[in-house]
C-alpha cells in the first residue's frame, strides 16, 4: 500500500500498490483508477488526474502526495469521458507519517481532501 498524505503530512489515504484503488484512513473504498484518472467509488463522478502517486484536482492541483514520489501540479486538465465502474476491492494495512513536503509550483488545491472526494 501506498500512503497518501495532505499539504500538513496528514495521513489521508491509501494507494495500492497496482495504483487501482484509493481508500480513506479507516481501510474504506474512496476511489478507483482508470487512465490515470481518479472517479469516486460512491458516485462514479471524475476527481481528477493521477500524476505518480499525487492526486490532482480538477484544477491541476495537488490534494495529496507520496514522499517517495514528491509532489507537484499540472495544467487543467481536460475532462475524459467516464470510466466504467470497477468492483470493491479488499481493505489494507496503515504505513507511518512522514516529513512535510516543500509547497509545489502552483501551491496546494484549495480543496479539502474530503470535500474533493465528495465531488
Amino acid at each position: 500500500m501506498i500512503s497518501i498524505f495532505d499539504r500538513d503530512s496528514n495521513l489521508i489515504a491509501w494507494l495500492d500498490n497496482s495504483a487501482r484503488h484509493l481508500f480513506d484512513t479507516d481501510m474504506n473504498w474512496l476511489a478507483y483508477v482508470s487512465g490515470r484518472q481518479l472517479w469516486s467509488a460512491q458516485t462514479g463522478n471524475w476527481l481528477g488526474p493521477l500524476q505518480g502517486t499525487t492526486l490532482l484536482d480538477q484544477a491541476g492541483r495537488p490534494v495529496g502526495w507520496h514522499p517517495g514520489d514528491g509532489v507537484g501540479s499540472s495544467v487543467r486538465p481536460a475532462r475524459p469521458t467516464r470510466a466504467a465502474r470497477m468492483a470493491r476491492p479488499a481493505r489494507p494495512a496503515r504505513p507511518a507519517r512522514p516529513a512535510r513536503p516543500a509547497t509545489p509550483a502552483g501551491g496546494w488545491s484549495s480543496m479539502t481532501f474530503p470535500g474533493w472526494c465528495g465531488q
